[in-house]
């Protein structure tokens, strides 16, 4: 099977999509499918990578993004579908659906929309109060269920909007994470928070800063690493002044993330708007318990007592959960948190998305989960 993936918002330091897109073309290639990968970029390029071949179209920056570039050159997009002839295409972002569902109904390909973000949480703190947001997003998803031959989702937080609309064409595939890469390092002394996140406005890293003042405010002498890079990066920096917490950046080498990351004793993920949570999986991966919101996906990823706390999301709830973690023998919370990625191994992702994609192919009803498995927790 030839899977042609096209995504938006891919790029060197880009982090989950680029990590869950990569991941699971290697998966594909593993299981003797090919993959080709389409994105947007500076300049016009095609090379041979482990995942796969990958194909840069030269397109404009967005505006405000840092790094983002727009696929926007559809008619070469579509010239080169037509060169490629895949069996399957896999969009991996809702802004390009539209016209990739004209070239697909076409040439009677089967279309699969990944769906990585979900619009009420991504743009909560972007449009103003009175904006009827979810309103709005109910009539974009149902126009999106009615391009895309099959959705599929990562989580039951992913999955509900979706399903508030009634939309029925779903499959809910959880990410994974590499477990050689990600593991705990022993030894590792208590006290060290980590943050893994862009820095931009959805994500509210500075709550992760917060935390920090609130504990030291409280006597408890703990420091923080940031590791990502965004717009937001002045602010939080600002917001940091006179506390212990170090700004790494953007880190590209994915075993220097799981060293600093397993090195932490909590890591600190704030981000209310997940509909999965790489980094919180990573986290767990590494041994290093999580504290996390309630609102969004991450909550799902908490497995048994001692993985992770569960809070309000608030610099003081996030607080609260790093203390209960720290009150928590090192080797139980850590033994916790692997246990708890290790129920998600990238093999799963993959086998999960081909067997639905085989049946889309052969022309068959693929496997879908019923309402009360795509819930919201």
């Amino acid at each position: 099977m030839r899977i042609v993936q096209i995504a938006n918002f891919y790029t060197p330091t880009s982090g989950g999509l680029r990590t869950t897109v990569d991941e699971i073309g290697r998966g594909y290639l593993a299981a003797g499918h090919e993959r080709i990968l389409i994105v947007p970029g500076p300049v016009d390029s095609d090379e041979e990578t482990p995942a796969g071949r990958r194909i840069s179209l030269r397109s404009p920056r967005l505006a405000g993004s840092g790094s983002y570039h727009v696929l926007t050159a559809r008619h070469r997009t579509a010239a080169l579908l037509d060169a490629l002839r895949p069996d399957l295409v896999e969009a991996s972002d809702k802004l390009s659906i539209g016209w990739i569902a004209r070239w697909t109904r076409t040439g009677q390909v089967p279309l699969v929309l990944f769906s990585h973000e979900r619009i009420d949480a991504i743009l909560r703190t972007r449009v103003p109060s009175w904006f009827p947001l979810g309103a709005s997003a109910d009539l974009v998803n149902r126009r999106l269920a009615r391009l895309a031959g099959l959705i599929v989702v990562t989580s039951g937080f992913a999955a509900a909007e979706f399903t508030r609309v009634g939309v029925d064409n779903l499959r809910r595939v959880p990410l994974g994470v590499d477990l050689e890469t990600f593991k705990p390092v022993p030894g590792v002394p208590a006290s060290r928070l980590i943050t893994v996140s862009r820095l931009s406005q959805e994500k509210h890293p500075d709550r992760a800063v917060e935390a920090v003042r609130v504990l030291r405010d409280r006597g408890v002498p703990v420091e923080l690493t940031i590791v990502g890079d965004g717009p937001l990066r002045p602010q939080v920096m600002a917001a940091a002044d006179g506390l212990p917490v170090r700004f790494a950046g953007h880190v590209a080498d994915r075993e220097a993330v799981a060293g600093l990351v397993a090195a932490a004793d909590v890591a600190v993920l704030p981000s209310p708007a997940e509909t999965f949570g790489l980094a919180i999986l990573e986290s767990l991966a590494c041994g290093t318990p999580v504290v996390v919101p309630d609102d969004g996906a991450a909550r799902e990823l908490v497995g048994g007592p001692g993985s992770g706390v569960v809070t309000d999301g608030t610099p003081r709830g996030l607080a609260d959960g790093v203390v209960s973690l720290l009150a928590t023998p090192v080797e139980l919370r850590r033994s916790a948190a692997r246990a708890s990625a290790e129920r998600f191994p990238w093999s799963a992702t993959v086998s999960g998305l081909l067997e639905v994609y085989t049946a889309l192919v052969a022309g068959a009803s693929p496997p879908l989960d019923t309402p009360a498995g795509l819930g919201t927790s």
